[in-house]
């Protein structure tokens, strides 16, 4: 029996769980460089505001006025999905995320009645999270994602929608849209309408060949979830990750070489910091940058990927980026935006050692530990090669950045009396 527990409108629930001020209000978070609208409160689309709607149309509109805009905070975002997951693993047995707001939770053997500890659950994420979640229940994941969709639809309702009964699947499957099935997009959606198949009743008493033809194995996997036969059970151990991206769009276009270094070298930076903290190796490396495709000026794009010493050491993945990007750069355009993304991880673990390898690896090793102990206990920056600079105009807009509540020892919650 699987369980998935989803919070409601994430990033705003985020904000408002710092700024007990917003609790009501129409908010709306925005995407980098405050570019468009990504999460929205329920308020917020009842004053008419969409995903994806852009900001600087929005803000003139007169009827959304009322709204309160934030910034992207992706640090207190990735640190309030980290403190739901640890309260979940208090609660059931195994919990496996799907995304930064969602988690499946296995219930399987766990005694008494589900739909009052789903209750408990979402109560307790509340209480102790301060985040509003609901929680769809059924014997496959398929069926426990669209008994959660049911939950969030009533928004009146408890917070928790039942499916591990066929017979209230049965009743439920004729007033549901195949298109609120997990993973039926649009062309298999528009697919089944070509076939007069419309709601979830009907997809399940297809015959499973006629489905398999139309949709591939991907479809017949789904209509077999929704008819309750498990094909997509827990990970017994996470996937390792293939590849790892760090790319911004520019605050301001990047008119200098210079300032390209700095976004390169950042970019790394990064790349590197989460390499360590999965414990992968990266093999290959992609560097990129490109202007603006949307406006008059000169359009230039350009990438270069190829294979690099199997490593997660921050001063040689910048030495490999940097030698990638001089080579692209070319005078006179206005860049909007550049990235790098690293190739081919595999687990520290697993790499071999290299015969010849062109940086001492226990030297590299503790130098890179020592880095990390700093950065983590005063924060992120405090230690940083030179060459990603120290003032960078060139970073993205986040005019309206709340604070990092809970990653930030400086923007920590103070309480007066």
């Amino acid at each position: 029996m699987f369980a998935l527990i989803d919070a409601n409108s994430f990033y705003c629930s985020c904000e408002r769980a710092f700024d007990p001020r917003l609790r009501g209000l129409p908010v709306a978070v925005l995407s980098n460089n405050d570019g468009c609208a990504i999460a929205l409160t329920r308020e917020a689309k009842d004053i008419g505001l969409k995903m994806g709607d852009p900001y600087h149309l929005a803000a003139k509109r007169p009827e959304l006025q009322p709204l309160v805009w934030r910034s992207s905070n992706y640090a207190l975002y990735g640190d309030m999905s980290r403190r739901i997951f640890e309260t979940l693993l208090g609660m059931v047995p195994v919990v496996e995320p799907y995304s930064i707001d969602e988690m499946f939770l296995d219930l399987e053997g766990v005694p008494g009645d589900l739909a009052q500890l789903s209750a408990d659950i979402r109560a307790c994420v509340r209480r102790v999270a301060k985040i509003p979640c609901c929680v769809g229940i059924g014997p496959t994941k398929t069926i426990a994602k669209l008994a959660n969709k049911v939950a969030k639809q009533d928004h009146n309702g408890p917070g928790v929608c039942d499916f591990s009964e066929e017979e209230i699947r049965q009743r439920a499957y004729p007033s549901i849209a195949i298109g609120d099935v997990w993973g039926m997009g649009r062309a298999s959606v528009a697919k089944l309408k070509k076939q007069n198949v419309e709601t979830v009743a009907e997809f399940v008493a297809m015959p499973n060949d006629q489905v398999r033809d139309l949709l591939t194995v991907v479809g017949a996997k789904t209509q077999a979830e929704l008819q309750g036969r498990v094909c997509f059970p827990f990970n017994d151990a996470p996937a390792t990750r293939k590849s790892l991206a760090v790319t911004r769009s520019f605050g301001r276009p990047v008119l200098t070489w210079t300032e390209m270094e700095q976004a390169l070298a950042s970019y790394a930076v990064r790349a590197a910091e989460k390499l360590r903290r999965h414990r992968l190796m990266a093999n290959a490396m992609q560097v990129f940058m490109r202007t603006n495709e949307f406006n008059n000026d000169p359009r230039y794009s350009n990438q270069a990927t190829f294979e690099i010493e199997g490593a997660a050491d921050t001063l040689a993945l910048i030495g490999d980026a940097l030698r990638a990007g001089r080579r692209m750069w070319r005078d006179g355009c206005r860049y909007f935006k550049a990235g790098i993304v690293l190739l081919d991880l595999k687990p520290a673990a697993d790499t071999p050692a290299n015969l010849l390898p062109s940086r001492d690896p226990e030297q590299s090793a503790r130098l890179m530990a020592a880095l990390d102990a700093v950065n983590t206990r005063y924060g992120q920056r405090t230690l940083s090669p030179a060459v990603a600079g120290i003032t960078r105009g060139w970073t993205m807009r986040r005019e309206r950045l709340s604070p990092r509540y809970t990653t930030h020892i400086d923007e920590i919650l103070v309480v007066t009396a």
